[in-house]
């Protein structure tokens, strides 16, 4: 099937490093999550040691290989007008088609399971899961007869409830992690009652990947209508989970050192405008602590106050959406295992 896509721009600028990306028809979802893929510096090298032997026809529909290929020409000394094209036409032909607005952290997450499908070094993929990778434990415990039941299950990015009104960025963290009751309606079946009991149920940390993605939920469903939360949610530049997080909601099982929970902001996708009609943009950190704002094709330098300024509330409709923060420099790189 051959692909007309209509681009969009003035000029597409490369500014130390970084490649503007042209907008063609709705691909500003796309392009804010290649920026952030691009200033995830861990994933090109994972990538790069893989070869994809199959036929041209799967090829086409490679998701790995054409981001692979996307970033190389990103990071590249060769300037493209369109580097990311063939990406583009590899997700439409996986269901994530062009000229539809979509939701940055689905399409995140689109990708990421496409790795672990159609990547035949399953080694590979693996280490690419964990770079993301967020284990915790499920828990639930019976209030009657404190029977406890857990599994561990993982996430790769953070979906985090927001509060009308405002919110700090820990707080969420807190409050994710905070058990909730279950009772009246909400009763859970205990397998030592025999019966439905009130209960807490909840998640615990088990480990933190060498990148944190976090997810603001920003979108609702209400009476079949989508509404876009604007509730200030401030962020800072630098994580310390051991002092975020209370003692019982780590895990038992939990064998991570905490002196590996630091933690520092390196990329934002911003969602500007309405749930209905909304468009994405991204702000990166790259080579030291200098932010850079890429819209669509155009990359400028910028500053911390302006990434403040996605905090939303009384700042407008341009509110962070997904947070990406990576481990501080000297920690070990995640495990490879499970």
């Amino acid at each position: 099937m051959a692909y007309r896509l209509y681009r969009c721009y003035s000029h597409i600028s490369s500014f130390q490093g970084l490649r503007g990306l042209p907008n063609y028809g709705l691909s500003c979802c796309v392009n804010a999550l290649l920026q952030s893929f691009s200033a995830t510096r861990e994933l090109l090298p994972l990538l790069n040691g893989w070869t994809n032997d199959s036929g041209a026809t799967e090829k086409a529909k490679n998701v790995p290989e054409h981001l692979q290929k996307t970033l190389q020409a990103m990071q590249g000394d060769r300037f493209l007008t369109d580097p990311h094209k063939s990406f583009l036409c590899c997700l439409d032909r996986n269901r994530i088609p062009m000229s539809v607005q979509h939701d940055a952290d689905e399409v995140f997450l689109t990708i990421m399971n496409l790795i672990q499908e159609q990547m035949s070094d399953t080694e590979l993929a693996q280490q690419i899961k964990h770079l993301y990778m967020v284990k915790v434990e499920e828990y639930l415990q019976c209030n009657d007869c404190t029977y406890i039941q857990s599994g561990e299950t993982y996430l790769l990015s953070l979906p985090l409830p927001l509060l009308r009104g405002s919110n700090t960025l820990e707080d969420c963290f807190r409050d994710f992690f905070e058990l909730q009751k279950l009772d009246n309606g909400n009763k859970c079946f205990c397998e030592r009652c025999g019966e439905k009991t009130p209960s807490e149920q909840g998640f615990k940390l088990i480990y933190l990947p060498a990148v944190v993605c976090v997810h603001l939920k920003r979108f609702r469903y209400d009476n079949g209508y989508t509404k876009k939360l604007y509730s200030k949610v401030s962020f800072p530049p630098a994580l310390d989970f051991k002092k975020i997080l209370k003692q019982e909601q780590v895990s038992k099982s939990s064998e991570q050192p905490q002196s590996e929970w630091q933690y520092k902001l390196y990329a934002v996708i911003v969602h500007c405008g309405t749930a209905m009609f909304g468009h994405y943009t991204a702000y990166i950190k790259h080579e030291g602590d200098i932010w850079y704002y890429a819209n669509d094709s155009h990359v400028s330098e910028t500053t911390w106050a302006r990434v403040e300024h996605t905090f939303g509330g009384s700042m407008g409709n341009d509110t962070a959406y997904m947070l990406l923060y990576r481990r501080t420099e000297g920690e070990r790189e995640p495990e490879c295992s499970g």
